[in-house]
C-alpha cells in the first residue's frame, strides 16, 4: 500500500509539473487549466490555488452525482494545485516563455509528456481517480451517453468557459486535445502500468 501512494504522489506531481511547462512555454494549456487560468486572473489568486478550488467544486458536484471517489480522488484535488503553485514561485524556466518557439514548443510537448506519464502512475496506483473522471462518470450515468461523448462535452463546455473568461488559450491547446489521448495510453505502456478497471461507482 505504501508504494501504491508514492507511485500516485509521483503521478500527481508529474501531472502538476505539466501543466506548470504548458504555463511556462506561453502557447496555451489544456481545457481544464484554460478555465483555471481565466479564473485566476479574474480572482486575482494563484494558478495552482484556483485549480484547487475548481477540482473541490467538480468533486463535490461529481459526489452529489453519487459517483463514489476513492483516497487518490481527494489526494487529486489538493496536491496538483499545490505542486502547480510550488513550481509557479520558483524561477526555473522563467525565460522559456520569451524564447524562441521551437523551444517554446519542445516545452508545450514535454508538458504534455508529464501529464500523461503523471495520469498513467496516478491511475495505476488503483487509487482512485481524479474529479473530473468521476464528474464524467456522473454525466455517462445520469445521461446514457457514451463515455467518450461525455468526456468531450465536458472538455468543450469547460474550454468554451474559460475562453470567455481570458484563459491561456493557444495552438499549446490544440495540441493538447489531440496528443493526450495517444499519450497517456503510451505512458501506460511505457511505464508498464495498468488502468484502474472499476474505481469509482454510480448509483443508477
Amino acid at each position: 500500500m505504501l508504494g501504491r501512494y508514492a507511485k500516485l504522489v509521483l503521478g500527481l506531481y508529474l501531472f502538476g509539473q505539466g501543466i506548470w511547462l504548458g504555463l511556462q512555454a506561453h502557447l496555451g494549456v489544456g481545457p481544464w487549466d484554460v478555465l483555471a487560468g481565466g479564473l485566476s486572473e479574474k480572482l486575482d489568486q494563484p494558478f495552482g490555488r484556483t485549480a484547487i478550488g475548481v477540482s473541490v467544486v467538480v468533486f463535490l458536484i461529481a459526489l452529489l452525482a453519487k459517483v463514489r471517489p476513492g483516497p487518490g480522488t481527494l489526494l487529486n484535488v489538493v496536491l496538483i494545485g499545490a505542486f502547480i503553485d510550488l513550481l509557479l514561485v520558483s524561477p526555473l524556466l522563467d525565460a522559456v516563455g520569451a524564447g524562441p518557439l521551437a523551444l517554446r514548443l519542445l516545452t508545450t510537448f514535454g508538458g504534455i509528456a508529464s501529464v500523461a506519464a503523471g495520469s498513467a502512475f496516478y491511475l495505476g496506483a488503483h487509487l482512485g481517480p481524479g474529479p473530473r473522471d468521476g464528474l464524467m462518470v456522473a454525466i455517462h450515468s445520469r445521461t446514457g451517453w457514451p463515455v467518450g461523448v461525455a468526456r468531450a462535452v465536458l472538455e468543450c463546455g469547460v474550454l468554451v468557459l474559460g475562453v470567455l473568461l481570458g484563459g491561456p488559450v493557444g495552438v499549446g491547446t490544440i495540441a493538447f486535445a489531440l496528443c493526450i489521448g495517444p499519450a497517456v495510453q503510451l505512458a501506460f505502456r511505457v511505464f508498464r502500468q495498468t488502468p484502474v478497471r472499476r474505481t469509482v461507482e454510480a448509483s443508477p
